[in-house]
């Protein structure tokens, strides 16, 4: 009975992740963007932060509006 809320659990998860991920062709928008994921950090640096808005590495800002 363990496995099966296991699984249940773990299939709840992966359907959760996978409604938008199909969508795209990747997950990094870049090389580079890859590159700092993995190793570069830990310890970034003024060249990654312009390197990340002019690639536009962390995607569209999303305006916060306040409920009314």
């Amino acid at each position: 009975m363990k496995k099966v809320i296991f699984l249940l659990i773990i299939a709840f998860f992966l359907a959760g992740c996978t409604a938008e991920w199909y969508k795209h062709d990747t997950v990094y928008k870049t090389n580079d963007h890859m590159t700092f994921s993995w190793w570069g950090y830990n310890n970034p640096t003024d060249e990654d932060l312009a390197k990340s808005q002019s690639e536009g590495w962390w995607g569209e800002e999303i305006p916060y509006i306040p409920a009314e």
